[in-house]
C-alpha cells in the first residue's frame, strides 16, 4: 500500500513540473520577458525554451547599447517638436 502512495506521489510531481514547463513555453515572447528578473524562469527558457532565451537576451543586448558620439566636424542634431533626432 506504501509503495502505491510512493509511485502516485512521484507521478504528481511529474504531472506539475511538466504542467509548469508547458505554462512557461507556451506563453508569447512579449509576455514572457515583459519584466526584468529571470530566476527560475530562466533558467526554465535556457533549458527547455534555448531560442526563446537567446532572443530576450538579444533584445537586453539592444536596449542596452549607446548612441555613436558625433564627430567634431558633424552637421548638428534636428530638433523637431523638442525630439532630439540622431541621424546616423
Amino acid at each position: 500500500m506504501e509503495t502505491l502512495g510512493v509511485i502516485l506521489a512521484v507521478i504528481a510531481g511529474v504531472a506539475i513540473v511538466v504542467a509548469v514547463v508547458h505554462t512557461f513555453s507556451t506563453l508569447p515572447l512579449e509576455k514572457k520577458y515583459e519584466s526584468s528578473g529571470g530566476g527560475l524562469g530562466g533558467a526554465f527558457d535556457a533549458v527547455w525554451s534555448p531560442s526563446a532565451h537567446e532572443a530576450g537576451m538579444e533584445r537586453d543586448r539592444q536596449t542596452q547599447r549607446t548612441a555613436p558620439a558625433p564627430s567634431p566636424g558633424d552637421p548638428p542634431d534636428t530638433i523637431d517638436k523638442g525630439r532630439i533626432t540622431l541621424d546616423l
